[in-house]
């Protein structure tokens, strides 16, 4: 990861009437990397967001893009910055490529081999002089990112990017973003309600509740925070099973049910555990391991709040 955050943002605060809406947001985001930004209904997602790209005001704080303030320099700060906040606009009566050349006359520098590329880049070369009135939303999605790439923006800020799509693809839109983050070492920045998906792309969460930061952290140091993990033990007889557990690790609570005992250990002491029922003359029928998702962390941190 690079040194130099592209994005910084420092005690970001939106006061509305007597309401703190964003209570001193801070964090950075770096080139390379797909950061997720979560958090609960309500919580100042979008807000932020909003004010990330001047749609609006901030109360206090700063936001600088590649060291350049949106605040006192916007328009050197947002050319560098790619966005879809809720679902990309287009002419729906031209075709993808149109959309793309039209778009372009309003940037500065866009050649037409910068619009192949990115219409390689999103996967459209087979429907791109299609009419986008023709295109699955899956398809105006990809067409929507190839808008906000065609100035070869240094950050890329994504709100739902996967909302109303299916299963393949979310999974399209997922690997197109990973490769942007890694191939043009664009920094980008990801809101959305599916846990699942933002804990298979993005590097780093940041978790948002009632305008405050909770924590910011590498997606595997958010799941594997706790050393401890569930482990449940099919075996038989599973009561001689219990008692020669407790008798052995007395600390532990352990739960029995269906022919199997449950605890929370540390990975290192399951063989420990699967030596002492061998001894005991307990048969072994299956081993399984509960690893923590990032929506458990999720909910652990907001005290079960929804993210939506």
């Amino acid at each position: 990861m690079a040194t130099e955050p592209i994005v910084q943002i420092r005690d970001l605060t939106k006061v509305i009437g007597k309401k703190t809406i964003i209570d001193r947001l801070s964090f950075d985001v770096y080139p390379g990397e797909v950061f997720g930004f979560l958090g609960p209904n309500g919580a100042g997602k979008t807000t932020t967001i909003r004010m990330m790209v001047g749609l609006m005001k901030m109360t206090e704080g700063e936001v600088l893009i590649d060291g350049t303030s949106i605040k006192t320099d916007f328009e050197d700060a947002i050319v560098k910055v790619g966005a879809i906040v809720e679902n990309p606009e287009m002419y729906k009566f031209l075709s993808g490529y149109q959309n793309l050349l039209h778009y372009s006359r309003m940037m500065k520098g866009i050649s037409k081999d910068r619009i192949d590329e990115v219409i390689k880049l999103v996967g459209l070369e087979d429907r791109i002089n299609d009419k986008v009135k023709g295109y699955s939303l899956g398809m105006r999605q990809r067409l929507g990112l190839a808008q906000a790439l065609l100035h070869r923006p240094k950050l890329l800020i994504l709100d739902e990017p996967t909302n109303g799509l299916d299963p393949a693809g979310i999974r399209e839109i997922r690997q197109y973003l990973r490769t942007l983050a890694r191939e043009e070492n664009v920094a980008v920045v990801v809101s959305s309600h599916l846990l699942s998906e933002i804990e298979l792309m993005c590097d780093r969460v940041g978790i948002i509740q009632s305008g405050k930061m909770v924590d910011v952290q590498k997606v595997n140091d958010f799941i594997q925070k706790d050393k401890a993990i569930m482990v449940s033990f099919e075996v038989d007889p599973v009561g001689h099973a219990v008692k020669a557990i407790k008798a052995a690790f007395p600390e532990n609570e352990i739960q029995q049910e269906n022919g199997k005992l449950t605890m929370k250990i540390e990975h290192e002491f399951i063989p420990d555990v699967t030596t002492k029922l061998v001894e005991k003359g307990i048969r072994i029928y299956g081993i399984q391991t509960s690893v923590k998702t990032l929506e458990d962390v999720f909910l652990e941190v907001t005290g079960g709040e929804q993210v939506v």
